[in-house]
């Protein structure tokens, strides 16, 4: 008889686990961070002869900064994308090279950093530095993006108020990131002390943190 076939199931969209993309994201990370130290020299001995070990470290002083500032914002950067797996569980290719595009803009930071601790003084480093950090975020604001538009790589229902709390968060940091740059061309000291204050916030205990930890405690009941 005519008409009685079933209609045919929606083919399922085809996705790939979330382990390798955060194993590899850890690895990037680590590496990244530990190549911000190399910035950092111990002073040649021509120039402790010349003006002692205690001035010549000094001149270390704007490394140092530049270390802690870019250590500090990879370790939000890092701490927002494995957050962002909380809820991401699966994986297809668009959100693949995603993930590849945020490494590449993560792997630059040591030579933003390198060139912020040199050149300090110039508004140049300071906008090179800026514009790396930017692009970071709008990956990143793009990572989470993707993954929930439709739930299909999602394992557990989110709530709009967690998505729109997140984004907000995401967006916050390059927000800031480009009055940095705008600031820098009239004075540099405030632009950097904005890049050193932009981070603490996000170090300190917040919202997102009480959305998982009743998350967590709803999925051990």
């Amino acid at each position: 008889m005519t008409g009685l076939n079933p209609t045919p199931a929606p083919p399922r969209v085809p996705t790939l686990s979330t382990a390798r993309i955060e194993t590899l994201a850890d690895g990037v990370f680590a590496i990244v961070m530990t190549l911000l130290v190399f910035d950092i020299r111990v002073p040649v001995q021509e120039a402790v002869d010349a003006v002692g070990l205690g001035p010549a470290l000094l001149t270390l002083t704007p490394n140092l900064i530049s270390y802690v500032i870019s250590f500090v914002i990879l370790g939000v950067f890092w701490v927002g994308h494995h957050n962002q797996f909380f809820y991401i569980r699966r994986s297809d290719r668009t959100l693949l090279w995603i993930n590849m595009l945020f490494l590449l803009f993560v792997a630059l930071v040591p030579f933003s950093a390198g060139l912020l601790s040199r050149y300090g003084s110039d508004p140049v480093s300071v906008i090179v530095y800026n514009l790396n950090l930017i692009a970071t975020g709008a990956v990143l604001y793009l990572h989470w993006t993707y993954a929930v538009r439709d739930g299909h790589l999602l394992g557990r229902e989110l709530d709009p108020k967690v998505d729109q709390l997140v984004r907000r968060r995401i967006l916050t940091p390059p927000t800031f990131y480009l009055i940095a740059i705008v600031v820098s061309l009239f004075n540099v000291q405030i632009a950097i002390l904005l890049d050193v204050l932009i981070p603490v916030v996000y170090v300190l205990p917040n919202s997102i943190d009480q959305v998982f930890r009743a998350r967590s405690e709803h999925n051990s009941q």
